[in-house]
């Protein structure tokens, strides 16, 4: 039996998306990339070389500027660095990623949460249109195309040694319900819990910082 690293860098890095998009949008990648293969190579053994269950954090999809750039979810080349301990060839920093890593502070540091969690998200690859991010439910011919796609990536995480009794869903609104929609079909978890989009806290709440950090503590203690 593999570990999770083994089976993440294989996952990650064996991605098979269909080839056109709609609309002038094209896929973030950046998995297909040496120095992002080494990277979360990097992350992954440092992190995850071991067999034991966790429980999965979803997302919506990567953005430009974190695991676009990186390959870690949630994760900007200055939280590497900062956090993980990882020397990285990337730069800059990222919004959702700088309170995904307070957070984890607050809930006791990264090894201990990464031993009880993986972050990964409902597409896991992200997109472009006109230089621009883009999730995969802002175009429903984007999301026609690319379900199939979604379904197979999720079952694949849903193999792993995964806790079926709770999946967490960052990004409360479409997210949640999309994902939601998925899991009737399918059946991969018997409870998913919401909760609020990273970005939207640090633009629009950001002098609540500390209460969304606990709200994110007390809900991962629910696990």
């Amino acid at each position: 039996m593999n570990t999770w690293a083994d089976n993440l860098f294989i996952y990650y890095t064996n991605l098979n998306p269909p080839g056109v998009l709609p609309d002038n949008i094209h896929w973030l990648y950046p998995q297909q990339q040496k120095e992002v293969q080494d990277t979360l190579q990097h992350f992954l053994k440092k992190f995850y070389s071991d067999k034991e269950k966790r429980t999965l954090i979803l997302g919506i999809n990567p953005g430009r500027y974190g695991a676009g750039i990186t390959g870690v979810n949630f994760t900007a080349a200055k939280q590497l660095k900062e956090f993980c301990g990882i020397d990285n060839p990337f730069k800059g920093s990222e919004l959702s990623a700088e309170f995904i890593y307070e957070m984890i502070s607050a809930y006791g540091g990264v090894k201990e949460f990464y031993r009880q969690f993986f972050i990964g998200s409902v597409c896991p690859l992200g997109f472009v249109q006109h230089g621009k991010n883009l999730n995969y439910y802002d175009s429903k011919e984007l999301l026609k195309t690319i379900e199939p796609f979604i379904v197979q990536s999720l079952q694949q995480l849903n193999s792993l040694n995964i806790n079926k009794d709770m999946c967490f869903c960052i990004g409360g609104e479409k997210n949640f319900r999309y994902l939601l929609l998925l899991n009737e079909r399918y059946k991969w978890f018997k409870e998913i819990m919401p909760l609020p989009h990273p970005r939207f806290i640090m633009q629009y709440k950001r002098k609540y910082l500390q209460d969304y950090i606990q709200l994110y503590v007390e809900a991962l203690n629910r696990k």
